[in-house]
């Protein structure tokens, strides 16, 4: 999936952590979410499309180090950011 320019301006603007931030660890993330949901979707009714899914695990894992570095060096960032993207339970 391509994210529209549309769609990928909302997630900035809902993200963004100063008016000309368009690349933080926050919005890249957020921007990750978005593939990954929409992935995981694709796979439901394509379960053989295996590109795809070495594709999936690979975002998820680079997600994952992404949140483990925020949640290093800054954790009210990364506690705000799982509750409004609702990561975890």
């Amino acid at each position: 999936m391509v994210l529209t320019t549309e769609e990928k301006a909302k997630i900035i603007n809902d993200f963004k952590t100063n008016e000309k931030d368009s690349g933080s660890l926050e919005v890249q993330i957020a921007i990750m979410t978005t593939r990954i949901n929409y992935l995981t979707e694709h796979l439901k009714s394509q379960p053989k499309d295996n590109t795809t899914r070495m594709g999936l695990i690979k975002l998820v894992n680079k997600r994952k180090r992404l949140l483990a570095y925020l949640r290093k060096h800054n954790i009210e960032s990364y506690k705000k950011l799982i509750e409004k993207l609702g990561l975890r339970k």
